[in-house]
């Protein structure tokens, strides 16, 4: 694979941000403007997103075609916790708040294992973490403007799933093919899901054609495509790079928000947005 110039890397890196800052967006747009229910929802992305990337190998040059589908059913449940707790967290969390709960429940899960595994800790690397904590306990501290503690926890457990799930894709050699037999194996869990709906008294799936439409594009352009073209430029991306890009993750879901969603921005959320993604990015830096 050639490598890619620069302008190149920079132009798909903003496309890849503004596409996972989509899907806090599309998520809202389908729980709050459609009659979709979060359980469809699921359902709807995942197997959206495996018919994409099952597509996408599809087409591949015939010297890429020997490389199915991969991945494995623990990766796959863990991407199945990360989207149904997602959904279920944006039927009461506003865009901005839910995409900076679950990319600081991501980052702290990453980081967390990195302690375990005896990563060394130098002084800033440790007060990045306090000050990124100290932004999620702003957020989520009881007050007016505190977002509702049941969907908060739901958006950590979320975060945290992704956390799993991308620590298990470290190293993968052929990360598409991964992520497709990953999507598929967690689509039959988000059926599974529909079926859970179907008999739990107020979840009976349901949707329209602008949910379906919402929650079809989440999951075949800004998961399935957004994860193709990530892999594609990551490589050439330094670590600290890589991670420090999506601290932009955050900020662009809460301005959707406002432009399509039309929710308001708190002094609350941009106080715990400041120190949180400052936090991570003091991390970042020190690694």
């Amino acid at each position: 694979m050639s490598a890619l110039p620069r302008p190149a890397v920079l132009a798909l890196t903003s496309l890849v941000m503004a596409a996972f800052a989509a899907n806090s967006v599309l998520a809202r747009l389908a729980l709050v403007a459609t009659e979709t229910g979060a359980a469809s929802f699921t359902a709807l992305r995942l197997v959206a997103g495996a018919a994409m990337l099952a597509l996408v190998l599809r087409l591949r040059p015939p010297a890429g075609r020997a490389e199915g589908p991969r991945g494995d059913w623990v990766s796959a449940a863990a991407l199945f916790a990360y989207a149904a707790a997602f959904s279920f967290a944006y039927l009461s969390l506003a865009t901005g708040t839910g995409a900076l709960l679950l990319f600081g429940a991501v980052q702290l899960t990453m980081i967390g294992w990195g302690l375990v595994q005896g990563e060394r800790m130098g002084v800033v690397r440790w007060l990045g973490i306090a000050l990124a904590m100290a932004g999620l306990v702003v957020l989520v501290a009881p007050g007016v403007e505190a977002p509702p503690a049941g969907a908060a926890a739901l958006m950590a457990l979320s975060g945290a799933a992704w956390g799993v799930y991308s620590l298990r894709g470290r190293g993968v050699g052929a990360p598409v093919a991964a992520s497709a037999g990953n999507f598929w194996r967690a689509a039959v869990f988000g059926l599974g899901l529909l079926g859970v709906a179907a008999v739990w008294p107020g979840f009976a799936p349901r949707t329209d054609g602008a949910g379906v439409s919402y929650a079809v594009l989440s999951g075949a352009v800004t998961s399935g495509l957004g994860y193709v073209l990530w892999y594609r430029v990551l490589p050439a991306l330094r670590a600290a790079s890589a991670a420090t890009v999506q601290l932009s993750v955050p900020v662009l879901a809460a301005l959707g928000g406002v432009a399509f969603v039309g929710e308001d921005v708190t002094v609350r959320l941009l106080l715990a947005t400041a120190a949180t993604l400052g936090g991570i990015a003091l991390v970042v830096r020190a690694r």
